[in-house]
C-alpha cells in the first residue's frame, strides 16, 4: 500500500493544522496528530483507495479528540479537592498508625536520590501517567521507568518489605 503511505505523509501538514485548531495547544496537537496517525495505520485495511483520505483522517482525528476530551473530563470529575477528604475516616488507633506509617514513608522517600524521588512522587503519589511524568521531568519514557523501578525497590528495602 505505497499509495496509502504516500498520501498519509502528504496530509501531515494539514493534519497538524487541524489538530492545532482542535486542541489550541501545540503539544496537545502533536499528541493528537500522532494518535490519529497511529489509529489510521492500524485501520489501513478499512480505507478504500479512490476515496478521500483527508476526510477519512479528519474524521479519525476528530473522534480521537472527542475521546481524549471525554477522558479528561471523566478524570476531572473523578478527583475532588483534597479538603473534601479531611473529615473522612475514623479517629483513634487507625489514624495514629497511619500517621506513623506515613512518617516512615516520608523519611524513606527523603533518602531517595532526587531523580528517583521526583519520579516516585509524580507517578505513585500524585497519580500522573508515565508519559505525563516523563514530559514534566523532560526525560525519555525509559529513563522515567528505570527511575521508578529503582525508587520502588529502594523504598521497599528501606521499609522492610522487600523479599
Amino acid at each position: 500500500m505505497a499509495g496509502f503511505d504516500d498520501e498519509l505523509v502528504g496530509l501531515l501538514p494539514r493534519l497538524r493544522r487541524f489538530a492545532r485548531a482542535l486542541s489550541r495547544d501545540a503539544a496537545d496537537a502533536d499528541d493528537l496528530c500522532q494518535a490519529a496517525v497511529e489509529k489510521a495505520l492500524g485501520a489501513r485495511a478499512q480505507w478504500q483507495p479512490g476515496t478521500r483520505m483527508d476526510s477519512w483522517m479528519y474524521r479519525i482525528m476528530r473522534n480521537t479528540w472527542i475521546d481524549k476530551t471525554r477522558a479528561r473530563s471523566r478524570a476531572a470529575q473523578t478527583f475532588v479537592h483534597e479538603d473534601a477528604g479531611l473529615g473522612v475516616g475514623d479517629a483513634g488507633d487507625r489514624a495514629i498508625e497511619a500517621r506513623v506509617e506515613l512518617g516512615r514513608v516520608e523519611r524513606a522517600m527523603a533518602q531517595l536520590p532526587d531523580e528517583q524521588r521526583e519520579a516516585v512522587a509524580l507517578v505513585l503519589v500524585e497519580g500522573l501517567a508515565y508519559k505525563e511524568a516523563a514530559e514534566l521531568l523532560d526525560v525519555p519514557m525509559g529513563t522515567l521507568t528505570s527511575r521508578l523501578v529503582r525508587g520502588r525497590q529502594a523504598l521497599l528495602a528501606m521499609l522492610g518489605e522487600a523479599a
